[in-house]
């Protein structure tokens, strides 16, 4: 697999056969939802599609892939991604085929798509990769190999000796999976949502986010800011916050 990070979205694509360019956690509708909660926002939503569609007219995928979380209303659809969400769909069509991994969010997001998008919950591979949200148990067949996935939203804080240099920064995990996963290998990326926030990658196996985090394995996991610069392990993390 020949990852190449994405920074603006942030996204993730993968070249072997195809050329796949991977999303997760695009929340569309969550500023309707932040409002029903109290907290009222100005809606990114076009300037997050401009993200998307850009990535799409840059990378030239011959496959894009979201991988959950694609809409934030649960267990309904709000009237935001009701207005929304056709328009984003119609706008990835015209640039390359689409395929969705549902997440825990995307309840009646079938209504939305065209017939073959709409992928299994538990996981899809393609090209030797295995793909899903992260919520859920592995298919039989993503078992053994790399799985790529969402719905974690790591993200990574950086002390140094006069404070916080780094915060919250969202980021990608690359962990090989122990337990009931051993001999499997994860790499969890972040969220494309501004809005969604983010889990601290040193809390990640204890945040009872499903099988997938509880699998971590907390010696050997490596971090990378989502433009790709390389941070360290978990370990290494953890010490340089101490100093």
């Amino acid at each position: 697999m020949r990852p190449q990070f994405l920074p603006d979205l942030p996204a993730l694509l993968v070249e072997e056969c195809r050329r796949v360019l991977v999303v997760a956690d695009l929340h569309f509708g969550i500023e309707s939802g932040l409002a029903r909660a109290g907290v009222h926002v100005h809606s990114r939503s076009r300037a997050r599609a401009a993200r998307l569609i850009a990535a799409i007219e840059e990378t030239n995928p011959d496959l894009v892939l979201l991988l959950g979380d694609v809409k934030h209303s649960v267990p309904l659809t709000s009237r935001q991604e009701f207005a929304e969400l056709p328009q984003v769909f119609a706008a990835v069509r015209a640039r390359a085929p689409l395929r969705v991994v549902p997440g825990n969010h995307d309840g009646g997001i079938a209504r939305f798509l065209e017939e073959d998008e709409l992928l299994q919950a538990d996981g899809v591979v393609i090209d030797g990769v295995g793909y899903l949200h992260g919520h859920t148990h592995l298919a039989p067949a993503l078992r053994g190999g790399l799985v790529v996935a969402g719905h974690l939203h790591p993200a990574v804080t950086l002390c140094d000796e006069v404070g916080c240099s780094l915060r919250a920064e969202p980021a990608y995990v690359y962990t090989p999976l122990i337990g009931e996963y051993e001999g499997t290998r994860l790499l969890a990326i972040p969220a494309a949502c501004e809005f969604s926030g983010g889990v601290d990658v040193l809390e990640l196996p204890q945040s009872g986010l499903g099988p997938l985090a509880r699998c971590i394995d907390e010696e050997h996991a490596e971090v990378w800011l989502r433009d790709g610069t390389y941070i360290g392990t978990f370990g290494e993390i953890r010490e340089q916050r101490r100093a």
